[in-house]
């Protein structure tokens, strides 16, 4: 009873820490609302010099404030390893936890806060505080859902090799999901995957349909109809996906030069202003540019291997870069 007294202690501590990081987001959106602006001037190019702690306007030189706080940190650290250790804080708050990574955690090693060997009379007691520490931090069965969908929303993401920025955009869509109740009916992994491909899609870190199907658990038909349904909720405004923003991944996959990643873009530019990109999959049109640029660029690659990494037929690209070559008049000697 008394392991379970603490972690109620605990529990509530979290919540009051929780309720703190929100009142100091709101102080700060409110500041930043309040800008500072040149009494002389009516600039807004202010330059903090942490030197001599003033506040000066770029545009005439005139001293704003002469006493402002540092709020950075005291100490200074050369690398990554210095800077773990001289830090006194922990990992920032994140949206990929069901927690958003705010819970306390009890260690597996058994030492205590010096690094001494915890005695054999403590263990007991530190592992039953284990135990119900991992029991009451999945309290409900909203977060004991989050905890699955974002875990599995990580593990796709880590088999894509996406940013953490399409990560937490992710989590995010995904939460607002769960609040607006769309999950009901679906599989988690359906709307995990969805969501993930919306994330996607508003980071202009683009992957097909097919890719997003590949390492998730449903198919890609249940995919598409999760992803419609979840962008129409929840009014998302997603512009459809440009062919240009897959040039750079297809480029290093064939590991070509920039020059030919350029003139691919240029391409493309050209094909969209006559709107030849329209009604036609992105990826077949920018494989039929890339290939298009390796052969005029001196770095020639095959069909076959232009499609396997575009992930298209080579029927495709042969059709698209014969429309792009004659519209754009491209003679291609091959």
């Amino acid at each position: 009873m008394q392991e379970i007294e603490k972690l109620k202690l605990l529990q509530t501590e979290r919540e009051a820490l929780k309720s703190r990081i929100k009142v100091k987001e709101q102080e700060k959106k409110a500041e930043n609302h309040t800008e500072t602006v040149c009494p002389e001037c009516g600039s807004r190019q202010l330059v903090h010099d942490y030197e001599r702690a003033e506040l000066v306007c770029q545009n005439c030189g005139l001293v704003i404030d002469d006493d402002f706080i540092d709020r950075g940190p005291e100490w200074r650290a050369f690398d990554h390893d210095q800077r773990m250790k001289r830090s006194r804080v922990g990992a920032p708050m994140t949206f990929t936890i069901h927690d958003k990574g705010l819970s306390t955690m009890i260690d597996w090693r058994n030492r205590d806060s010096y690094g001494r060997a915890i005695s054999s009379k403590n263990r007991a007691q530190l592992y039953r505080l284990r135990k119900w520490q991992r029991r009451i931090r999945v309290s409900n069965a909203t977060e004991r859902n989050l905890a699955f969908a974002l875990s599995e929303l990580d593990r796709m993401a880590s088999a894509l090799g996406l940013p953490r920025n399409v990560r937490e955009t992710a989590a995010v869509v995904y939460r607002d999901a769960v609040d607006k109740n769309l999950i009901r009916g679906r599989s988690i992994e359906g709307v995990a995957a969805a969501a993930l491909y919306a994330a996607c899609r508003q980071c202009s870190v683009p992957r097909t349909l097919d890719e997003i199907a590949e390492v998730s658990r449903v198919s890609r038909k249940e995919i598409g109809r999760t992803y419609r349904f979840i962008s129409r909720e929840l009014g998302l405004k997603l512009l459809p996906t440009s062919p240009i923003d897959y040039v750079p991944r297809f480029c290093s996959g064939l590991t070509l030069k920039g020059e030919v990643q350029s003139r691919a873009v240029e391409i493309l530019r050209q094909a969209g202003e006559r709107e030849l990109t329209s009604g036609r999959g992105p990826t077949g049109v920018a494989a039929a540019a890339i290939y298009i640029s390796s052969i005029l660029g001196g770095e020639r690659r095959t069909q076959r291997e232009v499609a396997e990494v575009a992930g298209v037929t080579e029927v495709t690209i042969r059709n698209r870069y014969k429309e792009l070559a004659e519209k754009l008049d491209i003679e291609i000697i091959l």
